[in-house]
């Protein structure tokens, strides 16, 4: 999707389809719930756990998850390299190991045999429940978050999709709180404590100063750091659109929360340099995105009533296309440029400058 180059994928297909393959032989009846495991890695748990609060995660059920998961990768890869006879198979696979999972680890009514945010963060992040569930289960996802005090619990395998889907679902808010926690376990709480790097373990100095085990303690570790992806792609709103490749066509739109009056990024791509930056000032939103030469994008104004620029209806803007409305955005189409707009939040919009 980034870079249009399918070579890649045919030179790793076959060991793509072995690794889908070797999990479908360690499962019985569709579940891989056999061997060893090293689950949700470095998960929060209290120093002192005496009522129960450590965020353990049945392993199996991380494990059917990225089962499916590696599953619907190799149904992409066989895609985009035309390969429709593993399509159909694999597709079939996949059904019977999603039926699986709901069998095994879901109650009747409704929750998973674990209700930690991993558990949760998974099922819905790789779309292993009916969508009926969707929307009990990211409540459930809040509340949990909500019983930590507003802190998260996941370890290395729940982490990089937990922000991810609070935004899918509706509930940035809360990825936004999660963002700004300064106490531990949280993404600043190393700040606080002088971190210029990303650690292995949420408290690799614990609040009373002391430190985990030297044996497994580095304070240089990507894994938590994978928040980033979701600053570039949900904060500032630079993500590649659906169905296309290499951000030929992309799509600007961000999702502004409550703490933060400011946000830029920018992404060197084949084309050049794409970004995307907004700032509240007052009642007004001022939004710029720069798309590169020979590309196109869709951009999303984070305000939908009563918009105007330059005094015209949004509709008879010049150089954007105006689309529609929607979900509190304006959506308009746009072509390579700088474009800019000043909104005022909620009232109307005024264009202080547009190049193209």
């Amino acid at each position: 999707m980034v870079y249009g180059d399918k070579r890649i994928l045919e030179t790793q297909y076959a060991s793509m389809k072995n690794w889908v393959n070797f999990m479908e032989s360690k499962s019985v009846n569709d579940l891989w719930n056999t061997g060893f495991h090293f689950g949700d890695w470095l998960f929060y748990r209290p120093f002192d756990d005496n009522d129960g609060r450590a965020a353990v995660t049945d392993k199996y059920l991380i494990a059917q998850s990225f089962y499916a998961h590696s599953t619907q990768l190799l149904i992409n890869a066989a895609q985009v390299l035309g390969k429709t006879d593993d399509v159909s198979f694999y597709s079939n696979r996949l059904k019977k190991i999603k039926a699986a999972f709901l069998n095994e680890y879901v109650t009747p009514s409704g929750r998973l045999v674990s209700g930690t945010q991993t558990a949760m963060v998974l099922a819905l992040n790789f779309d292993m429940l009916p969508t009926s569930m969707h929307e009990s289960t990211a409540d459930r996802l809040v509340e949990n978050i909500k019983s930590y005090g507003n802190h998260l619990s996941t370890g290395f395998l729940g982490t990089p999709y937990l922000t991810d889907v609070l935004t899918r679902f509706g509930k940035t808010d809360i990825a936004y709180q999660l963002l700004l926690q300064e106490s531990f376990p949280s993404w600043l709480y190393p700040v606080k404590m002088g971190a210029t790097t990303i650690w292995e373990r949420w408290g690799g100095i614990r609040p009373d100063s002391t430190f985990e085990p030297a044996s497994m303690n580095s304070f240089n570790h990507y894994a938590y750091g994978a928040i980033g992806d979701w600053m570039y792609r949900r904060m500032a709103g630079i993500d590649n659109s659906d169905g296309y490749i290499g951000y030929k066509h992309a799509t600007i739109k961000p999702y502004l929360g409550t703490g933060f009056t400011h946000a830029k990024g920018e992404l060197q791509t084949y084309y050049g340099k794409i970004s995307n930056g907004w700032k509240i000032e007052g009642d007004r939103l001022n939004m710029e995105a720069e798309i590169p030469v020979n590309t196109t994008a869709i951009i999303y104004f984070p305000s939908t009533k009563n918009v105007t620029v330059n005094g015209r209806r949004a509709e008879e803007v010049t150089g954007l296309k105006f689309l529609s409305t929607e979900n509190g955005y304006t959506v308009f189409s746009a072509g390579s440029g700088k474009q800019q707009r000043s909104f005022r939040k909620e009232t109307c919009c005024r264009c202080k400058d547009f190049s193209h």
